[in-house]
């Protein structure tokens, strides 16, 4: 029942994300003159919550717009109603709903759905992770040298010597592709998929990893925080990979002082 209510929801929000994509709507700001939301954004949470409340309307609620609407429930639902809104703003197809499922805890489910390209990655915990049904793996790559890499930054940091730019800076001088989607969901599922071999980020809130690292793990890959630690969306830092090259970049992202 929660696997299809997770759908179901899922569905509900991206319907409006693809009703609304390259069309006309209101855009506001958050703290920065980038940090967006959209008139879509909102519409297309409460879709999603009006689906999950049609099934539990008891059970806890954390989203990105309307923040945490507590129950008395050991089950969570961590949404994006749109990760990517500014690339969904400017009519860019790499833009998708976010959905994690956590219980007692531990993330259970996980859906990230980009409807302009229709792809949908789901995950079950002990299950596997799946794009459109179909079974996906992580890469096999070993060797930092030939992978390839993504990461997103933050509106705002602090000019300290571990910071984005340093860190990109040390991958690039590596020689190593490095490309930035503007969706921390999208970054996870491409590389639960095999496209990319690792993704880092130094600043996420939970409902931009939540689905996206459970099918990270489910894929066969690694997540944690950048001193190797388990990963929690509830922290801001991530690196998530294939798990083979995931100890080397961990000490070149910690290699900077």
């Amino acid at each position: 029942m929660l696997k299809s209510t997770l759908l179901k929801a899922t569905q509900a929000g991206a319907k409006v994300l693809k009703e609304y994509f390259n069309g006309t709507f209101t855009i506001s700001y958050k703290d920065t003159i980038n940090n967006l939301v959209t008139e879509a954004d909102k519409k297309a949470e409460a879709a999603i919550i009006a689906a999950i409340h049609e099934d539990y309307p008891d059970h806890h609620i954390l989203s990105e717009e309307v923040g945490e609407l507590k129950q008395g429930s050991s089950i969570k639902w961590i949404i994006d109603p749109i990760d990517g809104t500014v690339n969904f703003a400017h009519g860019i197809p790499l833009c998708c709903v976010s959905i994690g499922v956590e219980q007692d805890g531990e993330m259970i489910l996980g859906a990230v759905y980009n409807p302009i390209m229709n792809e949908l990655f789901f995950a079950q915990k002990g299950f596997g992770a799946t794009l459109n049904d179909k079974l996906i793996h992580v890469s096999q790559k070993k060797n930092v040298a030939n992978a390839c890499l993504v990461t997103g930054f933050p509106y705002e940091w602090e000019n300290s010597a571990n910071n984005p730019m340093t860190v990109l800076e040390r991958f690039v001088k590596l020689g190593l592709p490095v490309r930035r989607l503007g969706s921390a969901a999208i970054d996870l599922c491409w590389v639960a998929c095999g496209r990319f071999d690792g993704f880092w980020e130094h600043s996420l809130n939970a409902w931009d990893s939540a689905a996206g690292y459970l099918i990270v793990q489910e894929a066969g890959g690694k997540v944690t925080d950048f001193k190797g630690n388990a990963y929690s969306p509830y922290q801001k830092q991530i690196l998530a990979t294939n798990g083979h090259i995931h100890t080397d970049l961990l000490k070149e992202i910690n290699s900077i002082q």
